[in-house]
């Protein structure tokens, strides 16, 4: 008696795709090609987790700097005893805490847009090798 294969993962796909017996149909490229698909798939997922962790980090890092930085800016506004002084300092701070922020903005997008690329490269290639598989299948069918 044969023990039945408890998920989709112990299932022996050529011995299944072999019982249909499909004419000329190379059942063993089949098999690779889907094997090549999910490891396609796994290899996009880990580099989007991994770089989607390196925008958290950087991104926590980033709000540690704010925080240290706005409470330097608190200090030096308290220091100032004229009220023209602290508004042209407040002014200054505004200033600069604004441009760092577009500039925490924009790194942050950067590193998003790469970590996308990355994966949709391993995709897209996985994808044209399955049309060129699948057109090299079909040409050894026509015989």
């Amino acid at each position: 008696m044969t023990k039945k294969p408890e998920t989709v993962f112990d299932m022996d796909f050529t011995k299944i795709m072999a019982e249909f017996r499909l004419p000329q149909v190379d059942v063993e490229a089949l098999v690779a090609a889907q094997r090549k698909n999910i490891e396609s798939l796994s290899t996009a997922n880990r580099l989007a987790l991994e770089g989607m962790q390196a925008v958290a980090k950087r991104n926590m890092e980033i709000m540690q700097s704010t925080l240290a930085d706005l409470i330097e800016a608190m200090k030096t506004l308290a220091a100032a005893e004229a009220p023209q002084a602290k508004a042209a300092k407040q002014a200054e701070l505004m200033k600069a805490s604004y441009e760092k922020a577009m500039q925490n903005i924009r790194e942050l997008q950067d590193m998003i847009q790469k970590v996308s690329g990355e994966a949709m490269d391993v995709l897209n290639r996985r994808v044209a090798e399955a049309l060129e598989e699948l057109k090299a299948m079909m040409e050894k069918a026509k015989g």
